[in-house]
């Protein structure tokens, strides 16, 4: 089937995400479904249509709701209910190349077809197995999928596995591909708002009102030197070595 776009949304359930957190994570994307802003981006496009998958992932990925087409305010909100009655779950370890690995195999492998492929990777720590991140994100890129980031940025204390930079580590070491970009939550209360947003530009394809520009915009990363992407398998390894 024909469709202006296959999505992956992937979104991190790992220890470091407290319940709390992932609760208002999900309500995020569920509400952002339902919300008018979404179905407009999807009725925009040339076709009108969107297939659209729901991944939860730590150091392995699961496919929580499966591919949908997205083709009016009806289906949209069919998707946003299936995943409100997921349970939520929590997964050991943080592998963004496992997820990619698993989102590039669930678009090779669906009934649809689109000239635009997004899988949209959200977490709160860089990658600590697995493969380098940097393989996967390559690989994907290769076959035409561009990679988007939600890096969130809750969490930067001494026993936490998040990094100060994490927004920096996404733009050197995730994301990749034409168009690819990144929004960061540093607070709970910005979640509602970024996932919407970002939904809309992905969904969309960078058809962008001014008013979004400058809201994408003060989410850029200025990094110069270039960036350790193993720094979370390091980290991992000091604190084996401990």
């Amino acid at each position: 089937m024909a469709v202006d776009l296959e999505l992956v949304i992937a979104v991190d359930v790992s220890y470091s995400m407290d319940i709390e957190e992932q609760r208002v994570q999900r309500e995020g994307y569920v509400n952002a479904f339902r919300s008018p802003e979404v179905v407009r981006a999807v009725l925009g496009g040339p076709l009108g249509k969107t297939a659209v998958t729901f991944v939860e992932w730590g150091g392995s990925a699961v496919q929580v709701v499966p591919w949908t087409l997205i083709d009016g305010p009806e289906s949209a909100a069919q998707f946003a209910e299936e995943l409100r009655r997921r349970p939520i779950r929590r997964i050991s370890f943080t592998s963004i190349s496992n997820v990619l690995a698993f989102a590039r195999e669930l678009i090779r492998t669906n009934r649809f077809r689109a000239s635009r492929r997004v899988i949209d990777v959200s977490g709160d720590g860089p990658n600590n197995a697995g493969a380098p991140v940097p393989v996967a994100r390559n690989a994907a890129i290769a076959d035409g999928i561009t990679v988007d980031g939600l890096p969130i940025m809750l969490k930067t204390g001494p026993d936490s596995a998040a990094i100060h930079d994490l927004d920096a580590y996404y733009e050197a070491c995730v994301i990749g591909g034409d168009g690819a970009f990144l929004v960061k939550v540093s607070d709970v209360s910005q979640f509602a708002e970024a996932i919407r947003n970002k939904l809309v530009v992905e969904i969309a394809g960078f058809k962008l009102s001014e008013v979004q520009e400058r809201q994408l915009a003060l989410a850029s990363v200025q990094y110069t030197q270039p960036y350790n992407c193993l720094v979370g398998e390091e980290s991992q390894e000091r604190a084996i070595g401990k």
